[in-house]
């Protein structure tokens, strides 16, 4: 499996790459050259205000990029790879640590940007941290932001799930939990690491059934494996002892989230390739929704499609922030198939907030035809579901954000099966003759 700096080398040469060879600052200067490729192509700037490392970003913020990696051309090809690579996880090779790595001084000599106004500081936002289980043999590797406190010191968000099951184990037995952080993986890893298989399925594991056996690994001396073809790594320990103010953070919803106590990992070691490039995603960018959004539509299409006779597309839209709005392209045989869809997109993804489900005519990429849909195809009194006391997200500065409820709204968008179907079409203009 290709290391990230030979991925955006092929970028460049299919014309999806923008290089910038002028110094730009990481204080907000790159996050708005990012913000400005958004969703077209990848960026790569060679000469950062200070540093001596490359930064590459937007990388897979289009979707056949991202489907380019998976080796899919299109929705039902991508979702399943993903998901047959879930249920048929490949065990790893493990390898020596390449010898072209270097130690670095302290991660205040990365290229971190600060990208918001309003944020407490630099965040690495590519971070993708590998534990195992304390005195066990589950593995586990996950994307999560990291505020930079000082040279060895970075304040993680860790939500509840499976590395914070693994902390807690450690801080019950009185331990650090041990971890190696990889910042410029393979792009298929962060597909992978994205996902959420049951807990002891190893994320890395997924990533080398994607490449078909192809992602070797290497131990960084603390018996965690690594992708070899990685471009930085950190060594070092999530104290058991320690917290840290994280936040405020610019997340998904492009808003500031709140401040939080978090555990504080704490860096032994900085290793880097000499010829590394730092890998830097966007918050609230295309990138960052498609990575988070990408595994949830692929939950999604498996659970509608066992409700309806077919499944078209399914897209959490970037006009609800890549996560909380999902719309359907669905087949009906009746007329209750679109809302038992509707309820299978909410069970699949807790966090979803509202779902839309039109028929296969529609283009799920295009808001206007969605509009469209609901303008024509719709009645309130009839085609809504209102939800409420469901757990919500998070991330929805509209949730309560103590308790985690919400009201969810499903909206049946199809066409009537009792009613003429021409009726509801788009008339067309025929072809010159």
């Amino acid at each position: 499996m290709q290391r990230l700096r030979n991925f955006a080398e092929e970028l460049e040469r299919e014309g999806l790459l923008e290089r910038v060879t002028k110094p730009v600052s990481t204080d907000h200067e790159c996050a708005r050259v990012l913000k400005e490729y958004d969703g077209r192509k990848a960026v790569l700037f060679e000469k950062p205000l200070g540093y001596g490392m490359p930064i590459v970003g937007n990388v897979l913020t289009r979707r056949d990029v991202l489907y380019s990696v998976l080796g899919a051309s299109d929705d039902a090809g991508a979702f399943s790879k993903l998901l047959h690579a879930m249920s048929n996880p490949r065990p790893l090779k493990v390898e020596g640590l390449p010898t072209d790595f270097q130690h670095l001084d302290g991660v205040e000599a990365l290229p971190v940007l600060r990208s918001f106004e309003g944020e407490a500081g630099r965040y690495i936002t590519s971070a993708i941290v590998i534990a195992r289980e304390p005195g066990g043999e589950a593995l586990n590797a996950s994307i999560h932001r990291m505020l930079v406190l000082d040279r060895k010191h970075l304040a993680v968000r860790i939500v509840p799930r499976h590395l914070y099951a693994m902390y807690a184990k450690a801080r019950k037995e009185g331990v650090d939990l041990s971890v190696a952080v990889v910042i410029g993986a393979p792009p298929a890893v962060y597909v992978a690491a994205a996902a959420s298989p049951p807990y002891g399925v190893f994320e890395l594991e997924i990533a080398n059934a994607l490449a078909g056996g192809g992602l070797a690994a290497c131990e960084v001396g603390n018996g965690l494996p690594v992708p070899v073809n990685s471009e930085i790594i950190l060594v070092g320990r999530i104290r058991r002892d320690l917290e840290a103010p994280e936040g405020p953070f610019v997340d998904i919803t492009g808003t500031l989230d709140e401040v939080r106590a978090q555990p504080v990992l704490e860096v032994d070691r900085v290793l880097v390739r000499e010829d590394a490039y730092y890998y830097a995603i966007l918050q609230s960018g295309r990138e960052h929704m498609l990575l988070m959004g990408f595994p949830r539509e692929a939950a999604i299409w498996d659970s509608v499609r066992r409700v309806v006779p077919r499944v078209k597309a399914v897209r959490l839209i970037p006009g609800g922030c890549g996560w909380l709005i999902a719309a359907l392209s669905v087949s009906k045989s009746v007329d209750g198939d679109a809302k038992n869809a509707i309820l299978a997109a909410f069970a699949a993804h807790p966090s979803l907030k509202i779902a839309i489900a039109v028929d296969e005519d529609i283009d799920v990429d295009d808001p206007n035809d969605l509009l469209w849909a609901l303008a024509t195809r719709m009645q309130p009194h009839e085609d809504l579901l209102i939800l409420t006391g469901l757990r919500g997200s998070s991330l929805d500065p509209s949730a309560d954000q103590e308790t985690l409820l919400t009201s969810k709204l499903g909206i049946d968008a199809t066409i009537p099966l009792s009613k003429e179907r021409g009726k509801f079409l788009k008339a067309r203009i025929p072809p010159h003759q």
